[in-house]
Parts: structure tokens; C-alpha cells; sequence
């Protein structure tokens, strides 16, 4: 059963996207306001405990990643130091 982040999620993704119609883009605004607080839902991790060493082992990926800006890395590294 999805979540109402995936539910919302998906309305969300619908509005950005330049190959649905403009009925469908207006259906899923009216959705995402009357039921889903215009989009503002918790994310689904937001409800649950992170496991730290995922969390550790994609920050240590960040700060490997040549293809991510310096400042990300920082950013990475000051977050693993505070773990």
C-alpha cells in the first residue's frame, strides 16, 4: 500500500511532467490541494529511524563521488564527523 509521500509524489511528478495533458496536470493540483495540504506531506522516511551505518556509508559515498560539488563534500564530511 503507498504512502501518501508516494501518493503525493506522484501528482507532484505528474505536474512536471511535459508529456501529460493539461486535464491530468489540473486533476492532480486538485488532488494534491484537497487532500494532500497542496503537497506538503511527510516524507515516509521521516516517520522511521535511519540505520546509521547506511546513512554513514552514503555520506562516505558523497564525499567519493567525482562527480558531486566540493561544498556537497564538505557538507558530507561535517555530517560523518557529527555521527
Amino acid at each position: 500500500m503507498p504512502t501518501d509521500a508516494q501518493i503525493a509524489g506522484g501528482h507532484k511528478a505528474n505536474l512536471n511532467n511535459p508529456n501529460t495533458s493539461k486535464e491530468s496536470k489540473e486533476n492532480s493540483q486538485r488532488i494534491l490541494d484537497n487532500e494532500f495540504n497542496g503537497g506538503d506531506v511527510p516524507k515516509a522516511s521521516d516517520t522511521k529511524d535511519k540505520n546509521p551505518g547506511n546513512v554513514a556509508g552514503g555520506l562516505k559515498a558523497t564525499m567519493k563521488n567525482p562527480n558531486v560539488s566540493d561544498e556537497a563534500k564538505r557538507s558530507a564530511e561535517e555530517r560523518l564527523n557529527n555521527m
